[in-house]
């Protein structure tokens, strides 16, 4: 299947509106749940949309598809995100949003893949979902199966030790079907603090790093890209698709984002890493993404 065949949206402007539906979803469902994250899965919206929208292999009609190309959210409290986008994308019904983070509920606060129609590895413990990426990539290696493994981190999460174990170890296995997202918004829930009594600085987490300089050292091949820039996002992930089979070398992509992107109140600021917006909030988002406003959760 080329790229042009499996592609369901091609266009910028095309893109740029389901990525505000996908916005709608992740603020009206947490209004809803009165539960959830919010900052992390606006600032990773977009790439996600690219993703199930433009780049992989897959058909919502078969979630199991030997053939599919994989997806883990590394990052798993930002599944409101992924879930949003699966709906939108025919996983599941939009109405279903309702159930997010309830008893009994397929769409949990962490993604599981034994409820979850499209999640293809349970996460949630973070830093864990680079090795799980990297087994899968490597069986299909071994298997000789012609699929791409992409894995979303978030910068905050880059901070635990299992993550560096894969990034050291991928190289070695040739693991150039597989490709790392680092989702660099530059601001985590607790961030290092700038003084003994200051412990609510939330500097960026990787902000001391050359991450670009530190992945190629270990022998990855780097893509470095506006995240919210659809152009550079087509492009980022074109080129790590072309190097699956090529290179012998993991790809990752620093995604530079904007945490709580696309909504006034949330972008940029720490405090809406998670949150329940009010009544006032919603409505003031509901204007802000085009959506109407009577368009609550799910309409």
């Amino acid at each position: 299947m080329t790229m042009a065949e499996r592609a369901v949206l091609s266009s910028v402007a095309e893109l740029e509106e389901k990525s505000r539906e996908a916005r709608w979803r992740v603020i009206s469902t947490v209004a809803n749940s009165k539960a959830g994250h919010v900052g992390g899965p606006l600032s990773a919206i977009d790439m996600l949309v690219a993703l199930y929208f433009h780049q992989m292999r897959i058909d919502p009609g078969k979630p199991t598809d030997p053939a599919r190309d994989r997806f883990i959210l590394s990052k798993g409290h930002c599944a409101v995100g992924l879930y949003s986008v699966l709906a939108i994308r025919g996983y599941f019904p939009v109405e279903e949003l309702l159930s997010f983070d309830q008893g009994n509920s397929r769409l949990q606060g962490h993604p599981d893949m034994l409820l979850t129609p499209g999640v293809d590895m349970s996460t949630g413990s973070l830093g864990q979902g680079l090795s799980a990426g990297a087994g899968i990539a490597l069986g299909a290696k071994r298997l000789g199966k012609d699929f791409h493994t992409w894995v979303m981190l978030g910068d905050g999460e880059i901070e635990e030790g299992m993550v560096w174990e894969t990034v050291f170890s991928a190289p070695r296995y040739h693991l150039d079907n597989l490709t790392a997202i680092v989702d660099v918004n530059g601001l985590q829930q607790y961030g290092w603090p700038s003084g003994e009594s200051d412990r609510f600085d939330r500097s960026e987490p990787a902000g001391h790093v050359d991450l670009a300089a530190v992945f190629r050292g270990f022998g990855w091949d780097v893509i470095d890209l506006n995240g919210h820039d659809f152009e550079q996002i087509l492009s980022g992930l074109a080129e790590a698709e072309s190097h699956r089979g090529e290179t012998g070398r993991p790809t990752v992509i620093l995604s530079r984002t904007m945490k709580g992107r696309g909504i006034s109140f949330t972008s940029g600021h720490y405090k809406w890493h998670n949150g329940v917006p009010t009544q006032d909030q919603l409505d003031l988002a509901a204007a802000e993404l085009g959506r109407p406003t009577d368009d609550r959760a799910v309409s």
